[in-house]
């Protein structure tokens, strides 16, 4: 057994530290367990912590550890006095198996039981999974019984969902066979983080809330192009119960035993790839300082943060953490994978203003800022204090942290600068409001966040946007769908790409999570693998030890 996992404390240590009764907690084995919605509501008139928001720059493939940043700053946190939570997302066993790995930190900033976080986590991937597809069986058991509601079969009809990259099944013919086995149609399956069931699952605020957005999912469209939601198949109901208990927190520990909740698990490239709103409250009624991740880089998680998360739910950080690290800003200044060890000044300075568009769109917002440092052992002194000097040079605090090496304590100075930053809390304005035109919300974005010259509209998408203009859900908030990789549509165009328009292909609605996705390029919503996986690297021994997980 991993002696870290031997270290691990009870859930009774955190339920005596939360002041958890028997009645709020659900216990899943001795090191990881559910909160119950009803300790969120017997804690209503507690006064709020902290919210702490972590990004990032542009990823790369050197990697940020945005997520190591987060659980080494939580454990900083606590080095210095303070009472801090963490709340994070569901790792997918897509990326665990594919090119990413697991999402659960690493050395001596981790969260366990490690093994258990990233494979079948308390069940709540595959609830969603199992959620997603009755729907889909719902509907293809109406098409088979008469299809009372004249859903259009040369229409998109609900897909399947699979918590897996099979890039096998992205367009697939289901019903052959014959009458008994349904009607032959195109269909297609998408990763289950993908899935509008996972966004709804993170915004949802109560099993009653859960209900009404899960009905609003629209699951066809009729031949007078009209929306057919899952309520008018009377599906909400049967859907929550499968998801009853995936809607309650799942609670486990860092390395350091500061507790975390982690909770959904929704793409930031395609949804809004945040943990779930109820895990958000629970810490900040729990905690002084809640530390919670945004997906990939402020482009995406952060943007989405503030204009769909808070104009949702009124949660709005008092502090953003922008995770960076000397490789990534190289990669943004023309490095290639061999050269980002090699001390490279020039190349440094070059990839500074990748961070400085972050840093401008995010104080745009009225946000209040820190940079945070993930420092790496090859990492040279002259080219961190260099990158510290012009952050203050820009009135920033800036400090490299080495959590991985050295845990809490390798981020207290860190926490330090947080702390401080967070007496002076943000005053944070989104974007645009939702009585604007979705043209106008996309081109603010495209403008204002991305660096693009203005967008354009493919005919499908423009199409596609008007009838969801007509059936009244011109007034959602926009969730662009693009890659992660760049702050442009194209995934090889690093720094701050210039002289360039940001392209919609398609439009696509989640009524029940309550947002438009407008796609950017070529956005696949069912991954593959890589030529050598992740998946070909682990193993287990006969006592059940697993090894290669990462």
């Amino acid at each position: 057994m991993d002696v870290k996992n031997e270290q691990m404390k009870h859930m009774r240590h955190f339920m005596g530290q939360l002041d958890l009764e028997e009645e709020e907690f659900e216990f899943y084995g001795k090191y990881t367990g559910k909160i119950r919605l009803k300790a969120l509501r017997n804690r209503n008139d507690f006064e709020d912590g902290k919210l702490i928001l972590v990004t990032a720059i542009t990823p790369t493939r050197a990697g940020e550890g945005k997520t190591l940043t987060s659980i080494g700053l939580g454990q900083g946190l606590k080095k210095i006095g303070k009472n801090p939570m963490i709340t994070l997302r569901e790792p997918s066993l897509g990326p665990v198996f594919g090119i990413k790995g697991g999402a659960t930190g690493a050395g001596k900033a981790e969260l366990l039981p490690m093994e258990r976080i990233n494979l079948h986590f308390n069940g709540d991937l595959h609830a969603v999974t199992t959620a997603h597809n009755l729907l889909a069986a719902l509907v293809d058991n109406h098409l088979n019984h008469g299809n009372d509601l004249g859903i259009d079969l040369t229409r998109p009809v609900w897909n399947r969902a699979m918590d897996m990259n099979e890039r096998a099944l992205r367009n697939v013919i289901v019903g052959l066979g014959g009458y008994p086995n349904g009607i032959p149609r195109e269909s297609n399956f998408i990763i289950t983080a993908a899935s509008e069931i996972m966004a709804i699952l993170a915004l949802a605020e109560s099993r009653r809330d859960l209900k009404r957005r899960l009905g609003n999912i629209i699951v066809g469209f009729t031949r007078n192009d009209e929306p057919v939601k899952a309520s008018d198949l009377n599906a909400e109901k049967a859907l929550a119960v499968v998801l009853n208990e995936a809607i309650m927190p799942n609670l486990v520990q860092t390395t350091e035993h500061v507790p975390v909740l982690v909770h959904a698990g929704p793409f930031a490239n395609i949804a809004h790839g945040t943990n779930s709103v109820i895990a958000i409250r629970m810490a900040l009624k729990f905690a002084d300082y809640v530390v919670a991740e945004a997906g990939f880089g402020a482009d995406l998680g952060a943007e989405k943060f503030i204009n769909i998360v808070s104009q949702q739910t009124s949660i709005k950080p008092d502090v953003f953490v922008i995770v960076a690290t000397l490789k990534g800003l190289k990669w943004h200044g023309g490095c290639s994978m061999e050269e980002l060890t090699i001390k490279n000044l020039q190349a440094l300075k070059a990839g500074t203003e990748n961070l400085s568009k972050h840093i401008e769109n995010l104080r745009s917002f009225g946000a209040n800022i820190v940079v945070a440092i993930n420092r790496f052992d090859d990492d040279t002194d002259e080219e961190i204090d260099w990158l510290v000097e012009w952050c203050s040079e820009r009135g920033l605090s800036c400090e490299a942290h080495s959590s991985f090496q050295h845990g809490g304590d390798g981020a207290s100075d860190l926490a330090e600068a947080v702390v401080y930053a967070a007496e002076n809390p943000s005053e944070i304005e989104p974007l645009y409001h939702n009585d604007e035109t979705p043209e106008a919300k996309i081109e603010k974005i495209a403008r204002n966040i991305y660096g693009a010259d203005g967008i354009y509209f493919e005919t499908k998408a423009e199409k596609e946007l008007e009838r969801f203009k007509r059936m009244g859900y011109g007034h959602l908030p926009v969730c662009i769908a693009k890659t992660q990789s760049s702050l442009s549509d194209k995934k090889n165009a690093l720094g701050v790409p210039r002289d360039w328009t940001l392209t919609i292909t398609d439009m696509r609605l989640s009524a029940g999570a309550g947002f438009l996705i407008p796609v950017c390029g070529n956005m696949m919503l069912m991954p593959g693998l890589p030529k050598k996986p992740s998946a070909m690297s682990v193993d287990v021994d006969e006592e059940g030890n697993i090894s290669g997980l990462f």
